[in-house]
């Protein structure tokens, strides 16, 4: 079974690679990398976009802190009351 771009994308991430946008076009050949990286989200992982010294922006996988999590909470809680 063929492994969808992010499947490959969350598997890198989750081997503690940190990758850029130009990376995830030109390894896993996703067409929009943020959309990608979205739709990771938007599943539920942590995903982290950081800046190094240099400019050159890195995403990475990460922990939730806290208050993401309790946004994450109060914003399900709310969904399901309006």
């Amino acid at each position: 079974m063929k492994q969808t771009i992010q499947d490959s994308v969350l598997t890198a991430l989750k081997s503690g690679q940190e990758l850029t946008s130009t990376q995830i076009s030109k390894k896993f050949g996703a067409g929009n990398p943020q959309s990608v990286i979205q739709s990771l989200r938007f599943s539920g992982h942590a995903v982290y976009l950081n800046t190094k010294k240099n400019g050159t922006r890195k995403y990475r996988l990460g922990t939730p802190s806290r208050a993401v999590v309790a946004a994450g909470y109060k914003a399900l809680a709310t969904a399901t009351i309006n």
